[in-house]
């Protein structure tokens, strides 16, 4: 009885992770994997405010999010800001940093507010329409790196942005 017991509540456990998993992946992975096919591609106007702009772009979408933002330096990495964009979520506004290589590869910090009670932070990886996403949660904040690379080379990018934004 018991052992039927454990059994159960076990995959209860297990359900109840996989769902919560399922829907971090819808909030945070998908919009953000479309936002970066949308934008990405755009020649012209990849985006909305200039890195020559940064501080005044880091501040208004700051204020529009209502939690302070900070823009990762990812130069070491061989990728460069060239700027940013407010978008729409589903509880509110986002926000988009976008990064360029010398070969011209953008990848994409995607971030919105989270409410949820996320306790788990841990990276997760999605893949929507050959895009690859890393997505995190950190305290109020969803995250979501978004890059047509390899696995292994955008992992190396998202450690590398969370350990700027939690020094």
């Amino acid at each position: 009885g018991w052992l039927l017991l454990g059994g159960i509540g076990g995959w209860t456990l297990h359900a109840t992770h996989t769902a919560a998993g399922r829907d971090l992946s819808v909030r945070l992975a998908q919009p953000a994997a479309i936002a970066h096919a949308v934008y990405a591609a755009e020649v012209r106007h990849p985006v909305e405010v200039g890195v020559g702009q940064e501080a005044h772009l880091v501040s208004w979408l700051s204020k529009r999010l209502g939690q302070p933002l900070h823009t990762p330096n990812l130069t070491a990495l061989g990728y460069q800001l060239i700027g940013g964009r407010l978008l729409p979520a589903d509880n509110g506004p986002a926000a988009q940093f976008m990064y360029q290589d010398q070969r011209g590869r953008r990848l994409t910090l995607y971030v919105r507010t989270d409410k949820k009670d996320e306790r788990e932070t841990a990276f997760r990886f999605a893949q929507e329409d050959g895009i690859s996403v890393f997505y995190w949660v950190d305290h109020s904040l969803g995250y979501a790196l978004s890059g047509e690379i390899d696995r292994a080379a955008l992992l190396r990018v998202a450690n590398a942005v969370y350990q700027q934004l939690n020094p």
